[in-house]
């Protein structure tokens, strides 16, 4: 396994977390989101997004990071109603 790169920080009410990308099995691009102090859930965000580039994988943070501010929530901790609910409120 490659050495995993932070990709952004971002906080929510349970406290500040790190979004990780890693290359994995020969070059595998996993991303993951962990708590930045370590104790907590972590989560698979995408795996196998090396096909579709850097800029794919700029998005997915950019997007993700945005859902977390939005949601004030890990997004892939949040419930679908209430992902619903809040990207039908914005």
């Amino acid at each position: 396994m490659g050495e995993r790169v932070e990709l952004a920080r971002y906080t929510v009410y349970r406290g500040p977390r790190i979004i990780y990308g890693q290359r994995i099995d020969g070059g595998v691009v996993r991303v993951t989101d962990r708590p930045l102090d370590g104790v907590g859930r972590s989560y698979l965000v995408d795996c196998g997004l090396e096909c579709d580039g850097y800029s794919a994988l700029k998005a997915l943070v950019a997007d993700y990071t945005r859902q977390a501010r939005t949601l004030d929530e890990v997004p892939m901790a949040a419930s679908l109603v209430r992902r619903t609910l809040a990207e039908e409120a914005a």
